[in-house]
């Protein structure tokens, strides 16, 4: 369950252990907690290679309601640490919850919050929580973001429980694979945290705070691949075992025991997924060596994602069925209701039967007993007559040569054969524009999982799409070899007024193919979550370009605003 405090604004990752209050923060300059030698955000002192700048203790003083470039009204103080404030506001412009970074124009980081802030959203990533704006303007600087109410930090996941093998395994792939993206921008998080995670309701997760968190605490590495790949090491380790991979607590998890060092997860929790426990220990490092003896170290996300990429897919648990109670049979006394009987009453005596009718003995029963005979009588024997007549018939014919066709149903239209599942081996999505939506999403629309998706952006215009910037978004498909395409059943994520797709034949998975080049097969149009397409007849193709010109108007989640778009969750192929 998603709380405020943990929605989309990078909060003090402290775990909940301490308050956000300014006046409840014992710390230096330097951020570290002089009672528990913790850093003032619940998080120990930086490691070798990662250095911390000063930074003045006050943060500004702003309150509910007041109100940034007249447009984000400042609504509840998230969080209040080392000379910043975090706070959740409202967009009046485009009526929306935003998340909001805040600290004095003259801290000594705000020159670095600014340039990573507009770093981290030049990236543009679905996967991580997005920079909307970032401003200096009377003596502030401020940072707004994504706020995602619907979202769960990984840190209240973690309270509940030690992960299950298949999302675990999503866990270490989605975020290995964010953050291999980001490094190829340039960019590092350095504050990987369980609570800089957020597992969303459709079970993606998005990471808050990249670069970004960094610059608030004024941490920087010399070398930040290994140190965020050594992160979500310890993100899936905490994921399996529930212990934090080092002595201290930290995130409301326990720490190992002291004095023993890093030990495999399936030392501390029995049934640890062997797989992804050697994982973990590739990714972890003490001292810059690798905890795992057998495999060579994980030094950076990519190395990591392709680590993931090699393992064998771990499927999700099979649903668990709950059988119905059995029925009870409830008694009736007719009369009562089945109300109990009050004291002293007797017991209600259900009321008598009839008897049946005595049978008929006059003289018409009998005559009317006889009429009845003779009817049945009659029936069987002409049934029996016409029953010869067509035997004999039949018989004749074949006989005198005038019906030689063995098959009876010659003259009957031939029965229609059921309609074979065309299973696709690939798909690329196609954007002719150069601009694409979720290329990394295609993949997604045929792994027989509907809560993976290929998402489109969503658009201020629609339902059909405007020619002049966009003629419409898709994905082609390659079915393995030459098929007679009959028609598609497409699995979307929105419902309303309207979705169109139309099916093509295409020469090749090309991204950028002429779209005039290509056969028309059928075009549809729905209003529901589910869109069938048949063609007239069948079309022999390999490549199939489901294109997308029409898309309702569709909420925010956690993935884009309310706008014109539509999401497909499974693509399946007719012929």
């Amino acid at each position: 369950m998603a709380e405020r405090s943990t929605a989309a604004v990078d909060v003090a990752d402290n775990g909940g252990d301490e308050p956000p209050a300014a006046e409840a923060v014992k710390a230096t300059a330097d951020g570290v907690d002089t009672q528990n030698g913790r850093a003032a955000d619940g998080s120990m002192p930086e490691k070798d290679g990662e250095r911390r700048n000063a930074a003045p203790a006050a943060a500004p003083e702003l309150h509910s309601g007041h109100k940034l470039a007249r447009r984000y009204r400042l609504e509840e103080c998230v969080t209040r640490v080392d000379g910043f404030s975090s706070w959740r506001a409202m967009d009046e412009k485009l009526r929306r919850a935003v998340g909001v970074h805040l600290l004095p124009a003259d801290h000594a980081r705000a020159r670095a919050v600014l340039a990573a802030a507009r770093s981290s959203a030049l990236l543009g990533d679905p996967r991580f929580v997005q920079v909307l704006d970032a401003v200096e303007e009377n003596d502030l600087v401020y940072v707004v973001h994504e706020w995602l109410p619907d979202a769960t930090e990984l840190t209240a996941v973690l309270a509940a429980g030690p992960m299950e093998p298949h999302e675990a395994y999503q866990l270490v792939s989605q975020v290995s694979q964010a953050m291999t993206a980001a490094h190829r921008e340039g960019l590092a998080h350095l504050r990987l945290t369980p609570s800089a995670i957020l597992r969303t309701s459709s079970g993606q997760y998005r990471i808050r705070g990249l670069a970004v968190n960094a610059a608030l605490r004024g941490i920087t590495s010399e070398t930040p691949q290994r140190a965020d790949t050594e992160a979500i090491g310890a993100l899936l380790y905490a994921a399996l075992t529930q212990r934090w991979p080092y002595e201290n607590d930290a995130y409301g998890l326990t720490g190992l025991p002291k004095g023993v060092g890093l030990i495999a997860p399936d030392q501390v929790r029995a049934g640890v997924h062997r797989g992804l426990g050697e994982l973990a220990m590739r990714a972890l490092a003490n001292d810059g060596a690798t905890a795992s003896r057998q495999e060579p170290a994980c030094t950076t996300p990519e190395e990591l994602s392709k680590a993931v990429a090699a393992m064998p897919r771990i499927r999700p648990p099979e649903p668990t069925f709950t059988a119905p109670p059995e029925y009870q049979h409830t008694t009736y006394q007719q009369g009562s209701y089945g109300r109990p009987t009050p004291p002293g009453m007797p017991p209600a005596q259900p009321l008598p039967v009839a008897p049946p009718p005595p049978p008929l003995q006059s003289r018409t029963g009998r005559a009317l007993k006889w009429g009845v005979a003779a009817l049945l009588i009659a029936a069987l024997g002409l049934g029996s007559w016409q029953l010869a007549d067509t035997l004999l018939g039949r018989a004749n014919q074949g006989s005198n040569g005038s019906n030689q066709n063995p098959n009876p149903k010659s003259d009957e239209a031939p029965e229609n054969k059921d309609p074979v599942v065309l299973a696709p081996t690939g798909a690329a999505e196609y954007y002719p524009d150069g601009k694409p939506q979720d290329a990394e999403g295609a993949k997604s629309t045929f792994d027989g999982d509907n809560s993976t998706y290929w998402r489109t952006k969503y658009y201020l215009d629609g339902p059909d799409m405007n020619p002049a910037y966009k003629e419409g978004l898709g994905i082609v498909y390659d079915l393995g070899s030459e098929q007679d395409v009959s028609g598609a059943s497409i699995t979307l994520k929105y419902a309303g007024d309207h979705t169109t797709a139309t099916l093509y034949k295409a020469s090749s998975l090309s991204p950028s193919a002429s779209l005039a080049s290509m056969e028309k097969i059928v075009t549809e149009t729905t209003s529901s979550s589910t869109l069938k397409l048949a063609a007239e007849k069948p079309v022999k193709a390999r490549y199939v370009l489901v294109w997308i010109t029409a898309m309702p108007d569709a909420p925010p989640d956690t993935f884009s605003g309310a706008g014109y778009k539509q999401a497909i969750a499974e693509v399946k192929f007719t012929g």
